[in-house]
């Protein structure tokens, strides 16, 4: 038997444990490349079916260090790079160059989509959006859009609305209701972003995101919203770009109730525009003040729903909801973003996805394969009107 290509997870951060141990039971071995090797020995005891978890260091600042690195790479290779998001289009090109494919969660950027070209030509599979949000939420939106094709309600000159919401935050709500894993500083940068969607019929620009929170039910609880990034493109993405009645489209953040108010003060900081050592500072503070403690359990909650109404008012609704808890090693959002990645790199190995710069996979039997792995690793969704038979 051909032997399984070698798998190189960069990046040993709160997002990967779950995803590094899966792949080492999966497969009987992986490479985890960190600065701080202590952070990923500390999974080497948590395989329970023998999987080999090799440490080496990797500072990408070192020319010793990368070139080590390098030269541990072979030709189909795949390298799952969870270094932060500005560094993925070096690593990308590093892959390329060593003939091996490359996964990551983060969005696919310009830089990135510049590399299919030669990752085509390699025959190699560069993946991007496949962790949680984006990632899962790709998987259910292909799904709930398949459903409704399914059940004949699109372009039928109905009112389509679309949502997807996703958030992390304490599974025991606190007075700021929001606890950090990782470096505030994204948050903070996230917030003064412009968001685009479709609202009642056009597109509608929200100039910061505090300026667009909107209440959400969602079971028995009220949540908080607001418009993520810029939803314009995920229509075509989703296959609803022909739908002459779209009424509403948005992705989006969930928060728990009284997010706004909760943040009011740090909302004033940021739209004066704070310089970067004043913008550093208010990151630091907050990462003291506010991150998770060594057995505090958080939340991830995603919704992603699809509605059609017909003009005599008759509804066709489908929606799937992730709700899921952890703590330590195991945090929802770790468990949640690297076991998704996981996903996409048993899709690699077993050369189920096409050559190329890509994102999540739109062919429903894929993605039901992803759910179904998703499920048996424990995430737990609920659907409503929509066959989750995997």
């Amino acid at each position: 038997m051909t032997p399984l290509p070698s798998l190189h997870w960069i990046g040993a951060g709160l997002a990967s444990g779950p995803g590094i141990v899966a792949l080492a039971d999966k497969t009987g071995r992986i490479t985890v490349w960190d600065m701080t090797p202590e952070r990923a020995e500390a999974l080497q005891k948590h395989s329970d079916k023998g999987g080999q978890i090799t440490i080496r260091h990797l500072d990408l600042d070192q020319a010793d260090s990368l070139a080590n690195f390098r030269s541990a790479l072979h030709p189909g290779d795949i390298v799952i790079s969870m270094l932060p998001a500005a560094l993925h289009g070096q690593m990308a090109r590093l892959a390329l160059s060593e003939g091996c494919h490359m996964v990551t969660s983060s969005y696919l950027t310009d830089d990135m989509t510049s590399l299919n070209d030669e990752a085509v030509a390699k025959g190699l599979s560069i993946v991007n959006e496949v962790g949680l949000d984006p990632g899962i939420d790709h998987l259910f939106a292909h799904m709930l859009v398949d459903a409704a094709r399914q059940a004949r309600v699109l372009n039928q000159n109905r009112t389509v609305d679309f949502i997807s919401c996703c958030g992390g935050f304490p599974a025991i709500k606190t007075p700021f209701t929001y606890k950090f894993s990782w470096t505030p500083a994204g948050v903070l940068n996230a917030l003064t972003n412009p968001a685009r969607m479709i609202r009642d019929g056009r597109e509608q620009t929200v100039a910061k995101a505090w300026q667009g929170v909107t209440e959400m039910p969602l079971g028995s609880e009220i949540f908080e919203s607001y418009p993520n990034r810029n939803s314009l493109p995920y229509i075509a993405e989703y296959g609803l770009g022909g739908e002459k009645g779209l009424r509403n489209f948005m992705r989006g953040t969930l928060r728990l109730s009284g997010w706004k108010e909760a943040w009011k003060d740090i909302f004033t900081i940021l739209d004066r525009g704070p310089d970067a050592a004043e913008l550093k500072a208010l990151s630091d503070r907050l990462m003291r003040e506010y991150s998770y403690g060594e057995d505090e359990q958080d939340r991830v909650v995603l919704y992603v729903a699809l509605s059609a109404t017909a003009r005599d008012g008759k509804l066709w609704k489908a929606a799937l909801t992730l709700d899921t808890t952890g703590s330590g090693w195991q945090s929802a959002m770790a468990r949640t973003v690297s076991l998704t990645v996981a996903q996409a790199v048993e899709a690699v190995l077993g050369r189920r996805l096409p050559a190329g710069v890509i994102t999540a996979p739109r062919d429903i039997a894929e993605v039901r394969i992803w759910l179904r792995g998703l499920q048996r690793a424990g995430l737990e969704i609920q659907a409503q009107n929509i066959d989750l038979t995997l």
